[in-house]
């Protein structure tokens, strides 16, 4: 029979798969941060950076960007869901090939109505390839007149949209920024080779390492986060069936990988678990359903519509807040909003992550409730 969890034991279990419960599960470097949890959303870089801090310990954001800018073992492109992410650059190898169809198949509607059919793409990625590789990297600014000067478009969402074309191809993805611009480079001069393999088995490999940051959880989580056809994330789950432990828990049958079975038998931390997550975390976008994590009376102050996710106070895998960095003279302020009255050792250890914030990001920083 499969063990029944509470909804604050299935919430600490995601917890430490995600790398944001006890100290000593945390990864020591950004590269193994980012694989960890396969990916964080980066649409957002800023943000992105923050999600690492979360999950690590005596980083820095500066040296977080210089693993990607200078040392090129974190990437950001498009991956799961069309969306940008930040990956390991060993990950994109296999990944690349996997998202770049479903993302290129599901863009087909939108290129035509901005007048880009195959042929002209075809073109814009090539004249892209071209100028990258004699002037290295360049930003949509620098790209525009090359493209429109051969035809293709770049009036509107036109342009992001060719450069989209060429990051799922596996030919781009996002380089240095220039000021708050980012600027596009080739994946083979930043030392990144494809790999393709066969799309079952890199969705089955996708699997685990999705189970590997995010359990328990069911492949109706897997196949939201991935963006994956349901029916694809269920035959890769399937394949990972002998490998995993099924329970119990908000009235749904979800699994864990087996290695991790003895974590069921441990006791529940005695102090509070309190992260402060910027937008866009992977914690809120990793799963089909926020309402576990998310007080449906308080669902609007975090995802407003739009598509945007705001950075969330986390107390033991439960959103209780959310909060705004603002600079001001002397350094940094955050602007802390609780839905309730916090207890005072959650203040206790919301005093922490505030000074880790601020270490972080190499400012004096304060804040208020």
């Amino acid at each position: 029979m499969s063990p029944t969890l509470s909804p604050q034991q299935l919430l600490l279990l995601r917890l430490r798969s995600q790398r944001l419960y006890r100290p000593e599960d945390k990864p020591s470097t950004a590269a193994r941060v980012v694989k960890a949890v396969c990916g964080l959303q980066a649409q957002e870089l800023p943000a992105a950076r923050l999600s690492i801090r979360a999950r690590s310990l005596g980083l820095t954001d500066s040296g977080v960007e210089t693993t990607r800018v200078d040392e090129h073992t974190l990437v950001q492109t498009w991956a799961m869901r069309g969306t940008l992410h930040l990956l390991g650059s060993q990950d994109l190898g296999w990944l690349a090939p996997l998202f770049g169809p479903i993302s290129i198949s599901a863009s087909r509607k939108r290129n035509a109505q901005l007048g880009l059919d195959e042929d002209i793409l075809r073109r814009g990625v090539e004249i892209i390839r071209e100028n990258l590789a004699k002037r290295g990297a360049l930003t949509r600014e620098e790209l525009a007149p090359e493209l429109r000067a051969r035809g293709v478009p770049t009036e509107g969402q036109a342009l992001i949209h060719v450069i989209y074309q060429a990051a799922m191809e596996g030919v781009a993805c996002v380089g240095p920024l220039r000021g708050s611009k980012p600027s596009y480079v080739l994946l083979e001069d930043w030392g990144i080779r494809l790999e393709p393999m066969d799309p079952p088995k890199a969705a089955l490999r996708l699997a685990q390492r999705y189970l590997d940051g995010y359990a328990p959880a069911g492949p109706q989580d897997f196949a939201a986060w991935s963006g994956l056809p349901l029916r694809d994330a269920r035959q890769a789950w399937e394949g990972l069936a002998g490998d995993l432990v099924e329970i119990e828990a908000a009235g749904q049958k979800l699994w864990m990988p087996a290695s991790r079975a003895s974590w069921l038998e441990e006791p529940l931390p005695d102090d509070p678990v309190v992260r402060l997550l910027p937008r866009y975390d992977t914690y809120l976008l990793g799963y089909a359903s926020r309402d576990l994590v998310l007080p449906t009376r308080h669902a609007r102050k975090v995802h407003p519509g739009g598509g945007i996710i705001h950075a969330v106070l986390l107390v033991d895998g439960q959103a209780c807040g959310v909060w705004k960095a603002r600079t001001r003279k002397g350094g940094l302020h955050i602007d802390i909003e609780p839905f309730e009255p916090l207890a005072p050792e959650v203040k206790d250890r919301l005093e922490e992550e505030v000074q880790d914030l601020g270490r972080f990001l190499g400012s004096n920083t304060t804040y208020s409730l």
